[in-house]
């Protein structure tokens, strides 16, 4: 019930903040400045830059907020944002052809599903092998709590085929413990 009520709070200062109130956007960077920038660090892995795209991400959502239509969800918005953000520095990296080094890991709760597959550190560690649409996945549904619906519409997905993607990405990451520490990772969850 807490997650419904996270949203309709963010409806609420969304649709305030279209009207013209500041202290509106106040609260809304509060509640998805931490979430956002551990989403943007799956795409860079480098603490600083995904703290850049984050700000980044809402500047965009400041110059959008008027496409926003209430009383749809709002995480799947800003996330679809933060997602071309990203993408766009990755490709405008490449055309320099600039690598970053990796960084500490970022403070993320490892949710039950996930904490079966090993601590935080070696869930991000096996999760920066896997292909970016299994992380990308994995970071929005299992860490960042979105349902697959929700994933799907950032992601340009059927919810379908979100699903299908964690669910294969989550088979990975326990064949990957399984390899390198001959462990049975959840091996019950489908």
């Amino acid at each position: 019930m807490a997650r419904k009520d996270d949203e309709q709070q963010l409806v609420d200062l969304m649709t305030r903040y279209q009207q013209g109130d500041a202290e509106a956007f106040t609260g809304l960077y509060q509640a998805l400045k931490g979430p956002l920038q551990r989403y943007l660090w799956t795409f860079v892995r480098n603490t600083t830059t995904a703290e850049d795209l984050a700000q980044e991400a809402f500047l965009q959502i400041h110059r959008a907020r008027h496409t926003y239509a209430s009383p749809r969800p709002v995480r799947p918005w800003v996330y679809a944002i933060s997602r071309h953000v990203a993408l766009m520095h990755l490709r405008s990296r490449r055309r320099r052809k600039e690598s970053l080094a990796i960084e500490d890991l970022p403070e993320v709760p490892v949710p039950p599903e996930m904490d079966r597959i090993g601590d935080a550190a070696t869930v991000f560690t096996l999760m920066a092998q896997l292909p970016q649409a299994g992380q990308e996945v994995l970071m929005l549904h299992h860490l960042l709590g979105l349902s697959f619906q929700e994933v799907g519409d950032i992601l340009g997905v059927a919810p379908g085929t979100a699903k299908v993607r964690a669910h294969r990405a989550l088979k990975t990451l326990r064949e990957m413990v399984t390899q390198e520490g001959g462990s049975d990772v959840g091996a019950t969850r489908s």
